[in-house]
């Protein structure tokens, strides 16, 4: 009878004996090696200052780190395209499939599920990137059953993360010159429509510049008032002295001519419809139009200017702190410690579960 009940509970057997043997077979005779290759690497801008110790040590040699292009190479070499890249001839899957993997590490050891989605999902659980907010390196681990196979999934995804930020790099460069040199053409043809309707309508009216027309215009008059003026008073003192005098028919004719080009002047000058006090209002809508398109050119060819410039100065790349190795050895799984876990977890498991037990059977008597 104590011999009976010295045995194992069915309880600890089932959590803590049995996850025990389960976890040391795995471990010790089924799991693969797993060799680790790691890369690290940092996404460098001129332009983007950071407070953090490597990026103020950047940013004396002229450079800082580009926060948001770091998760876009994060964002590839975790993604879809990455694998499907890798998978060129099925390489990807050939270096997961070889028969000397355990089959609880192979992909698709059984033929169940060889779908494109199931390659990624175990792509996923052997590439990963770490990207440390304080010092932006980002840190690029692959896992496989082979040095070989790791080291070059790991250079491989390297090379694509760089072409990804070279490809945005050299985009956003694009973009910004193109939207400036639209912006460009836009203005010339504005500029070039104002400036042909002010020339239209300079060639229609005859009039070069208003303002200067007019003036000429007014001194003009000025002028044959004072003829005006000196013939009145002349005629006036020999109707007065000389009543007889043969000059008085000659003057009031040289007065009435002046008198009469004085009106045609004035007419020139306003009342009529083509006078230029009428063509100023459109003068001065034309003018102020050629002003403003000429100063939108002039705005836009800066802009265009500034935006070679910050196309030229805008070189996001990616910076290879370590490069990809090849390990010698296999450092995964670590058996012992899983082992060790398993057990662990297995008494954490047995403990709780008696305790509960004997609480629901305290309770029932």
């Amino acid at each position: 009878m104590d011999r009976f009940q010295r045995r194992p509970s069915w309880l600890f057997t089932v959590t803590v004996i049995i996850p025990f043997l389960l976890s040391t077979l795995y471990f010790g005779v089924l799991a693969s090696d797993v060799y680790v290759s790691e890369s690290q690497f940092v996404v460098r801008s001129p332009e983007k200052p950071s407070a953090s110790g490597l990026g103020i040590l950047l940013q004396s040699a002229g450079f800082a780190n580009a926060g948001e292009e770091v998760f876009t190479a994060k964002a590839f070499a975790e993604s879809r395209d990455a694998l499907r890249a890798l998978n060129t001839n099925d390489a990807y899957r050939k270096a997961y499939t070889r028969p000397e993997i355990s089959i609880f590490d192979r992909f698709n050891p059984f033929g169940w599920g060889g779908s494109f989605e199931d390659l990624f999902s175990y792509f996923s659980s052997h590439v990963q990137i770490n990207a440390d907010p304080t010092t932006s390196i980002s840190t690029l681990t692959v896992r496989a059953y082979s040095a070989q196979d790791a080291y070059w999934i790991n250079r491989k995804l390297l090379q694509m993360s760089e072409a990804t930020v070279n490809n945005l790099n050299e985009r956003g460069q694009g973009d910004l010159v193109r939207y400036a040199t639209v912006e460009v053409e836009a203005a010339k043809k504005d500029a070039e429509q104002a400036s042909l309707a002010l020339a239209r309508l300079r060639n229609r009216s005859g009039i070069v510049d208003p303002e200067k027309q007019a003036e000429a215009q007014l001194q003009m008059i000025s002028k044959l008032q004072d003829e005006l003026i000196a013939s009145k008073t002349q005629l006036a003192q020999l109707k007065a002295f000389t009543p007889e005098n043969p000059q008085i028919p000659t003057l009031q004719e040289r007065v009435r001519a002046i008198q009469g080009e004085i009106n045609e002047q004035s007419g020139l000058l306003v009342g009529k419809r083509s006078s230029l006090a009428s063509s100023a209002v459109e003068f001065q809508r034309r003018m102020l139009e050629n002003q403003l398109a000429e100063k939108q050119l002039s705005s836009a060819l800066a802009a265009l200017a500034d935006a070679k410039n910050e196309a030229r100065r805008q070189q996001v790349y990616v910076e290879r702190i370590v490069d990809p190795n090849l390990p010698d050895e296999p450092i995964e799984p670590r058996r012992l410690r899983g082992i060790l876990a398993t057990l662990a977890i297995g008494f954490a498991a047995w403990g709780i579960l008696a305790m509960l037990i004997a609480g629901v059977r305290e309770h029932g008597n």
